[in-house]
């Protein structure tokens, strides 16, 4: 099965990073509070401007850093120079795992259940449920928009294998790699792996509750329905037709 985009991404952006003088670049970034130039980034690791520049574009090439032009003489209009390349890194984190595992959703589904049992006393199992229904919901009504729209401006497959394959699309780019079957689509990987070694109930009914939210959002998703079925060496979820 072909590695997902997003997979893809953030391996380039490790690989980017197999390099000493990139790693001191970053390191050097990560340090400094604000945007830096490239006669900065130079002067720190001391090597040439041209030097820094090349390595720092390859970074932001692959998506590590991000990139500003701002004028930093102070001076406007004709004569001021020309704008300088700014760089700083981004601020989501560099990671990967193959494979794809998904914890900081994981992570932000479970502070989500803390904080609303926290503040209506209802059991953090109950808030769970609900945080990751309505996450996974979401996810499927934006994904059954595009999935309409589809639809609606071409020819070909009917609306539900369309949306079938929409939903296909959706499991993929979050990391489950599923193979679609006669009868069923089968979810090679979960996504919550070591989570769900650790807790498999509360994970997996976690994981079930946001794959019937994915599913939910989408209605109608081609008469598809999640259920709970552990295979050992895949996700304990099966989407059914």
């Amino acid at each position: 099965m072909p590695i997902p985009p997003d997979l893809e991404r953030r391996i380039a952006g490790i690989a980017a990073l197999d390099q000493p003088l990139r790693r001191d670049l970053y390191r050097h970034l990560a340090a400094t509070e604000g945007w830096t130039s490239r006669d900065e980034a130079a002067a720190a690791v001391g090597v040439a401007r041209s030097v820094a520049a090349f390595h720092l574009d390859k970074l932001a090439d692959a998506g590590v850093v991000d990139v500003r032009f701002e004028r930093t003489s102070g001076r406007q209009g004709p004569g001021a120079g020309r704008p300088a390349k700014l760089y700083r890194p981004r601020q989501d984190e560099v990671s990967a795992s193959i494979p794809d595992r998904r914890y900081d959703l994981a992570g932000s589904l479970l502070a989500d259940a803390v904080a609303e049992s926290s503040r209506t006393g209802a059991p953090v199992r109950d808030c769970l449920r609900a945080a990751a229904h309505a996450a996974g919901r979401a996810i499927g009504e934006e994904a059954g928009g595009e999935a309409g729209r589809a639809i609606g401006e071409a020819a070909g497959p009917g609306p539900a294998a369309e949306r079938r394959r929409t939903v296909v699309d959706v499991l993929a780019r979050h990391g489950y790699e599923p193979t679609v079957g006669p009868e069923e689509i089968a979810l090679a990987n979960c996504p919550f792996h070591r989570l769900a070694q650790e807790n498999r109930e509360l994970v997996c009914g976690m994981n079930l509750d946001f794959l019937e939210g994915v599913l939910d959002g989408m209605a109608p998703a081609g008469g598809l329905t999640a259920r709970l079925d552990p295979v050992p060496g895949s996700c304990c979820v099966r989407i059914a037709a």
